[in-house]
């Protein structure tokens, strides 16, 4: 019997300060992704958005704007996925340009210049795009 395959559906926030965006990282630092995480059924994606800030950082945070949707597709760990990533404006109470500490042990964040998102091996690439347009 085969794995059932389907589409994951994720909210993922824009946030920049003093002209930085908040990044997440996996803890070998090999790719960066905006944060953010899973919708769960019953869930818009501003309230996904928000739960996971609060579940991955502790902190608070507002979800804005709806900046636009990114499909994605990709291999990992030699299994096939596809995502829907909406992608909001995003304000986070508690961080201001300081380290954002993680609660959970295999992701880190960190603020990058918005001047040099295009080295920072963001997935999926399209994102830098929303990042730099929310510089302003």
């Amino acid at each position: 019997m085969s794995e059932e395959k389907h589409i994951e559906t994720i909210a993922r926030g824009v946030c920049v300060k003093d002209g930085k965006v908040l990044l997440c990282y996996p803890k070998d630092r090999s790719y960066a992704y905006l944060p953010g995480g899973h919708i769960e059924f019953g869930e818009t994606g501003r309230e996904a958005l928000v739960r996971e800030m609060k579940e991955e950082t502790g902190l608070d945070a507002t979800a804005g704007e709806l900046l636009g949707v990114v499909e994605s597709s990709f291999v990992q760990k030699g299994e096939k996925h596809c995502e829907i990533n909406l992608i909001y404006e995003m304000k986070v109470r508690g961080c201001e340009g300081e380290k954002v500490r993680s609660c959970e042990d295999w992701i880190c964040f960190d603020w990058v210049g918005c001047d040099k998102i295009g080295s920072s091996n963001l997935l999926p690439p399209e994102m830098k795009n929303y990042c730099l347009k929310s510089q302003g």
